[in-house]
């Protein structure tokens, strides 16, 4: 018997790995994740034939609630409210690992040095990611408005993680380790985690996420080696390894070291003071003016940030992308690493609105089009397309690659007010002589636009 499900935790394994390959294209992303799923179910159901394995009411029970509770969730979630979903998801993969770890040391006994290290670091990073990611739902979902933040903040993080770090090693060390010792491991532990994500802003949350998410990899990986289940090391070693390679991708396509992602205080909206004085001033375009300049264009980039997403209007860009088409005029997205709440954020919209995968292109591969380009629309985007980013060595955005929006000829800017984004930042772009602002919602000025767009 330990064979065969040594062989079924291998053959769901192959299926994580396979899945995870194929989600790395969005042509074949469906299929990869009910092949991941295939595999997750594999491995549930052949752990109900491990030697020894009681209380199968109560894990049926547990199965049950919690997936009527996912699926329910998942087909309600609105495509815009994704990324408050994945946070709160992966934290709960952190709170898992934790718990395992939890019974694990509750019960006590040594089982070698390296086992008990394994488990007090799963117990730690799980615990950490589970309070760090409600933190950071709570900050995408709206519900934490602003990034709190106090004197000396950095210094009590670092005081609670090494207590963390001392209560972990006497629960290491003890052959049975006391409930004070334990739960006041765990506390720290979490309150390390949530403190950890209090002071970012909402900008930086897509390099929050993916880390937090490389953290619970490494957690269930961890905890796999205490149970010495195979599935779980390689299916946590996997998404470790994901989510620290997306993690190092998305602080590089900011520019930024990931410990100035957690460590500083851009993304805040706290603004910025050292950045050089704005010249000129914005104006206003009417939905009419726009429409005209775009339907006579020969090409057209459209620039998606979060603005669209909260605006739910990415039907309405695909829905005038269409009309243009019709028109003769050449339409593609660009798409910058970091736009939106969750990496891939911007993709996904476009994906589920009916976009042509074919019309979607990164940074890098539409960049050098835009000083050729007639019209650029920016709808609800700020630092991923601001110039001063490639000008200002005082901005805080300074070096991060950005999209060279303010090369075309003309820019149009759908924007609901003259705020800064979430970083705080002004974005010079909109202060240019080729920009036009239209401001309102997004999904409304859209409408408009699509409306004047048919009468010509």
């Amino acid at each position: 018997m330990a064979g065969l499900i040594q062989i079924v935790y291998f053959a769901a394994a192959a299926l994580f790995i396979l899945g995870l390959k194929r989600m790395s294209s969005p042509k074949t992303a469906r299929s990869g994740i009910v092949w991941a799923g295939a595999g997750m179910a594999l491995a549930t159901l052949v752990t109900f034939l491990y030697p020894g394995l009681s209380n199968y009411l109560l894990i049926l029970v547990a199965i049950g609630v919690g997936s009527y509770a996912a699926w329910v969730s998942g087909k309600k979630v609105a495509m815009t409210d994704m990324p408050q979903m994945i946070a709160i998801y992966n934290g709960m993969g952190g709170g898992a690992a934790a718990c395992i770890a939890a019974v694990e040391l509750l019960k006590g006994g040594s089982h070698g040095a390296v086992h008990a290290l394994l488990g007090v670091l799963g117990a730690l990073i799980g615990a950490v990611s589970f309070s760090g990611s409600v933190v950071a739902w709570a900050k995408l979902d709206g519900r934490m408005k602003k990034a709190i933040r106090f004197p000396r903040q950095k210094l009590v993080n670092l005081g609670v993680f090494v207590l963390a770090l001392l209560f972990g090693l006497i629960v290491m060390g003890a052959s049975q380790p006391g409930a004070f010792s334990i739960i006041a491991f765990f506390l720290l532990a979490l309150a390390f985690g949530a403190m950890m994500a209090l002071p970012i802003g909402g900008a930086d949350m897509p390099v929050v996420i993916s880390l937090f998410n490389a953290f619970t990899g490494l957690a269930v990986a961890f905890e796999g080696y205490v149970m010495q289940n195979a599935a779980m090391i390689i299916a946590g070693t996997v998404v470790g390894a994901a989510g620290s390679l997306l993690t190092q991708l998305m602080a590089k396509a900011m520019n930024r070291p990931i410990s100035n992602v957690l460590f500083s205080n851009f993304g805040g909206g706290s603004g910025a003071t050292a950045e050089e004085e704005v010249k000129g001033s914005m104006k206003a375009s009417e939905p009419q003016d726009a429409a005209v300049m775009m339907a006579y264009a020969a090409k057209v980039i459209i620039v998606p940030g979060y603005g669209m997403a909260v605006a739910q209007a990415q039907h309405k860009v695909w829905e005038l992308a269409e009309l243009l088409e019709e028109n003769s005029v050449e339409v593609k997205f660009a798409i910058h690493p970091v736009a939106g709440r969750m990496p891939g954020h911007m993709n996904v919209l476009l994906a589920e609105a009916g976009v042509p995968y074919d019309k979607i292109f990164d940074l890098d591969e539409i960049n050098n089009e835009f000083a050729s380009t007639d019209v650029v629309l920016v709808i609800g985007a700020n630092d991923v397309v601001n110039p001063v980013a490639k000008s200002d060595p005082n901005s805080p955005i300074y070096g991060m690659p950005v999209l060279n929006a303010d090369q075309a000829r003309n820019v149009l800017v759908i924007k609901r007010g003259q705020g800064a984004g979430f970083s705080g930042i002004e974005n010079h772009l909109f202060y240019l002589d080729n920009t036009r602002m239209v401001y309102g919602d997004a999904q409304k000025v859209l409408a408009e636009l699509i409306g004047f767009v048919k009468t010509l």
